[in-house]
C-alpha cells in the first residue's frame, strides 16, 4: 500500500516537472519577438553571444522564468502552511498583511523619491522592511502569555493591512502625478527585475523555504485534527506555529518586495493541488511548490504577449485565471468529484 502512493506521489511530481520545463520553453519562446522551436534548440546548442537572440533570452526572459518560479513556489508554499495552521483553505499569504506593509514601504520609498535618489534597488528594500515591521507588529499584537493565538493572528492581521490600505490611498492621493504610475503597476505585480542578485537571492530563498516547511510537514498533518489532537500526538504547538509564521512571513515578504503584490498564488494553488493529490503534506507541499512556480511563469508568458508589444501587469493575470480556478475547484469539490 506505501509503495503504490510512493509510486502514485512520484507520477505527479515528475509530471508537473516535465510540465515546467514546457513551460518555460513556452515562455522563452513568445513574446514582443517570437522564437521558433528550431531557433531555441540551435541557440542551446550553439550559443551565439553576438546574435540579438542571445540579449532576449539570457538577459530579459531567463530572469523573469526564474524569477517567476522562485516568487510562484514561494507563495504557493506560504499558502499551504497556512491554511494548514488555521485549518481554513481560504487564508493566503497576503492575508495577514504582509502585502498591505510593503505596499506602503514602497509607496513612501516613491512618494519620497528615494528611488531616485538611492537607486531602484531601494524600492525591493523598503519593501521588504515595510513588510518586515507589520510581521514583527502583527506577532507582537498576537502574543499572549507567550502563547502565538491562532485566531488573533488571524484578525490582527486583517485589520493591519486594512490600515495599511488606507494609509497607501491616503500618500498615493497626496503623490506627484508623475510617480503614480509606477506604484500602480508595482502593486499589479511584476516579474521585470534588473538585479540578478535579488533573483538569486529570492530563488536560494523559496528551496529553503520548501526544506523548512518539510521539517514540519508531520507536524501540519497533525494540525489538521486540530490543535489539541496534535498536542496529544506530541506536536510542540507553539514552536510549531510560531517557525511556521515567521517562514510564511518571510517567503511572502520577500516575494512581495521583489516581485510586488501577485494575488491568487498563495490561495488558489493549494486548495486546486488539494483536489488531485489529497491532503497529506509530504505531497502536497512539493506538489504546490511546483505548481505555483509554473502557474506564474504561465501567467507572466501570458501577460508579455496577449497585448504585445504592450505588457501587462502578472497579477492581473493571476487573478483572473486564479479566480476562474478557484470557482471551477469550489464547484468540484461542492459536486463531490
Amino acid at each position: 500500500m506505501a509503495n503504490s502512493k510512493l509510486i502514485v506521489w512520484m507520477t505527479w511530481v515528475i509530471m508537473l516537472i516535465v510540465f515546467g520545463v514546457l513551460v518555460a520553453l513556452f515562455s522563452l519562446s513568445v513574446g514582443a519577438t517570437n522564437i521558433t522551436g528550431d531557433q531555441l534548440v540551435s541557440f542551446f546548442i550553439n550559443p551565439d553571444t553576438a546574435s540579438s537572440y542571445y540579449n532576449i533570452l539570457l538577459n530579459i526572459r531567463l530572469p523573469r522564468i526564474l524569477l517567476g518560479f522562485a516568487v510562484g513556489s514561494a507563495l504557493s508554499i506560504s499558502g499551504v502552511m497556512l491554511q494548514g495552521m488555521f485549518r481554513n483553505p481560504l487564508v493566503e499569504p497576503y492575508t495577514l498583511g504582509i502585502s498591505g506593509g510593503a505596499a506602503l514601504g514602497v509607496c513612501i520609498n516613491i512618494a519620497l523619491r528615494l528611488n531616485r535618489t538611492i537607486g531602484l534597488i531601494s524600492v525591493p528594500v523598503s519593501g521588504f522592511l515595510g513588510a518586515g515591521c507589520i510581521i514583527v507588529f502583527v506577532y507582537f499584537l498576537s502574543m499572549h502569555k507567550g502563547v502565538l493565538k491562532m485566531q488573533g493572528l488571524l484578525l490582527s492581521g486583517v485589520m493591519v493591512s486594512f490600515i495599511c490600505s488606507s494609509l497607501f490611498m491616503l500618500i498615493m492621493a497626496l503623490m506627484r502625478i508623475e510617480d503614480l504610475h509606477g506604484i500602480i503597476f508595482w502593486t499589479m505585480g511584476s516579474l521585470d527585475q534588473p538585479s540578478w542578485f535579488l533573483i538569486k537571492c529570492m530563488g536560494i530563498l523559496s528551496i529553503a523555504g520548501l526544506l523548512g516547511a518539510y521539517i514540519f510537514c508531520k507536524d501540519l498533518n497533525a494540525f489538521s485534527l486540530g490543535q489539541e489532537h496534535a498536542h496529544h500526538l506530541g506536536v510542540n504547538v507553539s514552536r510549531t506555529k510560531k517557525f511556521l509564521f515567521i517562514l510564511t512571513s518571510l517567503l511572502t515578504g520577500c516575494s512581495v518586495a521583489v516581485a510586488g503584490v501577485i494575488g491568487f498564488v498563495g490561495l488558489v494553488i493549494p486548495h486546486f493541488v488539494r483536489l488531485f493529490v489529497g491532503g497529506d503534506n509530504r505531497i502536497l507541499l512539493i506538489c504546490s511548490y511546483l505548481a505555483g512556480g509554473i502557474f506564474l511563469i504561465a501567467s507572466d508568458a501570458i501577460a508579455r504577449t496577449i497585448i504585445a508589444p504592450l505588457e501587462l501587469p502578472v497579477g492581473v493575470i493571476t487573478g483572473i485565471i486564479g479566480g476562474i480556478i478557484f470557482i471551477y475547484a469550489l464547484n468540484r469539490k461542492r459536486a463531490g468529484v
